[in-house]
Order: structure tokens, then sequence, then C-alpha cells
């Protein structure tokens, strides 16, 4: 997640089932995310162990993919409402639907007096998504990749995973109250789902192949999407550290004045010869909301709250918006050439790619990251000598040797491995100890780690055929619920038998009273 945080400090490993606070002390934003973290974990096992990799509830299962063809230009599928899980994650394909606004005619007539335009004739919304306008597809008609395959059969499917939201794309998260000078509070994480196409021919399927085939074939194409990257970071002394006049302690391996978060993310993925890396101190936090594009001038809402949140001349960002990062795919860097301060301007050193930013409903923003092309690979012989490699202003990967990111921080890329992008580490560097917090082995040598993210998840949705043939894939369970089924014969007759037990020792009771008042009559009367 791209958030302002101190650190992550949830593994699954310790089998932690709850975050006790404790009076007196400072509340970290690592705790509170730490009880999220579990009760996610525990929520979304515990419906995956109930329901299975995927399914839906019946009767409400969403996801039910019609074919539309026929007179239209493009290919498209109708995507029906309802909940579906994926790995125990809840997924809602129910199209939202307008509200009812007052019709008042005061408004209506101080709307004229103030010079708004008339509102659009009311339509009636669909009542599904579509593949072309699904929330987080973001498919283009003009992209031929976005379209849906000529050749049948396909497989339509599931693709799943979560990324941060913050102000900058949401402002809706931003408390006005708050005012403008005071940055924004929490950050939120969205699910994103997108249905997609798979072309038949990635499958290996014979002719004829029956859903349980085709479920299989599928299970094993989305086993070898998994990346195989693990990264390892630690800390390491400068050579020249006694030369720094940095107010830190003469025997840090961590140099830096500041606790920081470090992110390592990669940018374009692959095998190591095409796949990059890019670096934020801030865990890739810093933001800055795009007001508008003129060429290489970039208008920005602000450049900063402070010198260690701002931006410089030499720094690296990257123009993104809700659709860019729903596609997930990587654009090239741009590097800022010139700063307008009092127009809140920053020039770039190319034009952005036409595909962002110049849609405002979708929020463009700058993202700040703090890698520096040009750094020596160092390490005491452990790696080559030589300045780090770009590639579209990301660090190209170098697999086997310690990486410098900066102020004794290095990390380690495995060799032989495969990259996706998106996929990033967090490493957290601490003053107190002059170190970096990462597992080590008994002898204090740092291990290899699999990305802390993205999890991305699957499910297949429909085997389609051709126009107006679709083989449902989905699966469906049951309430767990039912009504209390009638009583057998034995339960009957045990009953009855009860009940007639219960009105005879009833009986008996009240015989037994009656026997014993008539004999206190009697005692009661006087002698003749």
């Amino acid at each position: 997640m791209h958030a302002d945080i101190s650190r992550i400090t949830f593994r699954p490993d310790r089998h932690y089932s709850a975050v006790i606070a404790q009076q007196g002390r400072v509340q970290l934003d690592a705790d509170a995310n730490e009880q999220t973290a579990i009760q996610l974990v525990q929520a979304r096992t515990t419906a995956a162990d109930l329901i299975g990799q995927h399914g839906g509830p019946r009767g409400a299962t969403g996801f039910e993919l019609h074919f539309l063809g026929g007179s239209r230009e493009l290919d498209d599928l109708s995507i029906g409402g309802g909940r579906y899980y994926v790995d125990g994650i809840l997924l809602d394909a129910t199209r939202p639907q307008p509200g009812v606004p007052v019709v008042d005619d005061a408004h209506d007539a101080h709307s004229t007096e103030e010079g708004e335009k008339d509102a659009p004739a009311e339509t009636q919304p669909p009542a599904t998504w579509t593949y072309w306008d699904q929330p987080d597809g973001h498919r283009d008609p003009e992209r031929p990749g976005d379209r849906l395959p000529s050749q049948f059969p396909y497989l339509a499917y599931l693709k799943v995973w979560e990324r941060s939201v913050t102000a900058a794309e949401d402002p809706l998260l931003r408390e006005v109250a708050l005012g403008s000078a005071m940055p924004d509070t929490a950050a939120r994480l969205k699910v994103v789902w997108q249905v997609l196409p798979l072309p038949g021919s990635r499958l290996e399927l014979a002719d004829g192949a029956n859903k349980d085939q085709v479920r299989a074939a599928f299970a094993k194409w989305v086993a070898a999407q998994a990346p195989s990257a693990r990264m390892a970071a630690r800390s390491e002394r400068p050579e020249h550290a006694d030369e720094d006049p940095c107010l830190v302690k003469p025997d840090a391996r961590y140099r830096g004045q500041e606790n920081q978060l470090y992110r390592v993310e990669i940018h374009e993925g692959g095998a190591a010869k095409d796949a990059t890396f890019k670096w934020s101190r801030e865990n890739g936090s810093v933001t800055f909301p795009v007001d508008e594009l003129d060429g290489t001038w970039t208008e920005l809402a602000s450049l900063g709250s402070d010198d260690k949140l701002d931006l410089n001349v030499g720094d690296w960002v990257e123009l993104v918006d809700s659709a860019s990062l729903s596609r997930g795919e990587p654009l090239p860097l741009l590097r800022i050439e010139e700063i307008d301060l009092p127009g809140r301007r920053v020039r770039l050193s190319a034009e952005p790619d036409p595909s962002v930013g110049r849609r405002p409903e979708l929020h463009p923003f700058l993202r700040r990251w703090d890698h520096r092309p040009g750094a020596r690979h160092t390490g005491g012989g452990r790696t080559k000598q030589g300045t780090a490699k770009v590639r579209g202003g990301a660090l190209r990967i170098e697999e086997g040797g310690w990486l410098p990111l900066e102020d004794g921080v290095f990390v380690y890329f495995e060799p032989g491995k495969s990259y996706r992008p998106g996929d990033y580490w967090t490493v957290a560097a601490r003053t107190a100890t002059g170190n970096v917090e990462w597992p080590t082995d008994a002898a204090r040598r740092p291990l290899l780690q699999a990305p802390a993210g993205n999890h991305v998840h699957y499910a297949p949705l429909a085997w389609v055929l051709g126009e107006g043939s679709v083989a449902d894939l989905r699966l469906a369970f049951a309430p767990l619920a039912a009504p209390v089924p009638a009583a057998d014969a034995e339960a009957l007759e045990a009953e009855a038998t009860y009940e007639a037990e219960a009105a005879a020792a009833e009986k008996a009771a009240a015989a037994g009273s009656g026997a014993r008042t008539a004999g206190a009559d009697e005692q009661g009367q006087p002698e003749k």
C-alpha cells in the first residue's frame, strides 16, 4: 500500500489473534493496522475454508456473464449483479443506481439566475455492468489488446487484488474541517476486480473439453502467473562514514538522520534483463494532485508541505490516475526539470503519455520516487563497481549482488527469478539502532523474502463458446441455516408418552390435594 505508515508489523507465522492496547502507552499506526490485518486474514480464511477457492451465495450469485454480439460494432459481455467470493475476498458486482433528486421550483429558479445550464434529460441507467464499462476495468475500445477475442472459445475470468487509495485520488476522504493546510488522515484499501478474457489457445485444451477440464487448465495457467522474485535487505556502514558530519552514532550502519520506511517496487516486470525497480524512502506516499496538464508543464494543487515532502529539480515522478493504477501497466518515469513556485507548476522531462492525466474525474496525481540514477554500486567486493543502470527513469534489476539505495541501505535480488509490475517490499530503517529491520537467520544473514504485495487472485467465470453460447463456470453454495426438521415417529411417540405421564402425574397430584382437604374438614367438625 502507498500510504504514510511507520512500518508493517503483521506476521502471519506468529499466529497473533488480536492487538492489546495498554494504558499510558504511545499509540502507533502499525498497531492499529496490524489489528485490521489480523481481522481481515481471519475473516477471509474462514470464508475460504467454508466456501472454497471461489463461489457465490445461491440466489444472489454475482458475475453471471452473457455474450452481447450481433449488430454491435464490438463484442461485449454483460456482468450480472450479485456477490462472489474469491479466496475469501468478497466482491459485489451490483451496479449502483442513481438517487432521486428533490424537485424544487425555487432551486430551479435560483439555478437559472446563477447561469447554470439545464440538467440533461434523465435516462434509465443500465441495470448491470458490462465488459466495457466495468468500474475498475478501464477498457479502451481503441486498444486492440483490450478487445474480446474474435476466436472462440475463450475463457472469461476474474482478476482480483487490493490497492491503497488516499485523498489525492479520492478527495472525499479529506476532512474539510481540518483545513487545506493539514495533511489527510487515514488511507483506504480498495478491492479491485476485473473481468478479463483469456484465449482458449493458451489453456492447451482439446476440443470438446468439459467444465472440470477447463477449470483444471485455468488453475494450471494461474499457477504459471505467480512471480518467483525474492529480495533481501541489510544495512552496511559506508566506507567514508567518518567523513560524514551527520549527527548519528559513529558505528551506525544506517546513516540516515530520520526513521524511514523504504519501499522497493517493481516498475517493469519480466525476467531480470527486462525488469526495473524504483524506491521511495516514504513508502511511495508523497503525492501531488494534478490540476492541469499543458505539454510538459504540469500545474499542481500543491508543491508540498515542507522541504522533506516537496519536489526538487532532478526528482523522478510517476504520473498516474485511477485508470492507470487499476490497469497496473507501468509508464516511463519523468524527471522534474524546472519548478515555477508562484504558479505551482513543474516542467517534466517529457510530455506524459496520452493515456493518463487528461481526465479530471480520474483524479490524476504525481507520485515522487527517491532513487537517483548514477548511484555507485559498492559493497566491499560483493557486487560489481559501477553506476546504476537506468531504463525509462527506473533502475535496472541486477541480480546476485547488493545494490545501494542510500545512507547505508542495500537490497539484494535473488538470481534467476521473474518479476511482476507493482510487487513491492518494505524496509524499515531506524536511527535508534542504526540498522534496518529485516528477518535474519541465527548467523544474522538476511533472509530472502517474497514480495509483501500485490497479491493477485483469480477465478474462472465462463467458457465462451460462441455467440449466444456461454458455459457457466461459477460455483454456488447454499446457506448453512435450514428449517428444523419434522420429528420422526419414534420422537412423536416419546413426546406423547411424556405428555401422558405428565398429565397422569398432574391428575394424581390434584387427587391427593383433594383428599388432604377433605380430611382437614372432618377433623374440624365439633363433637355432638
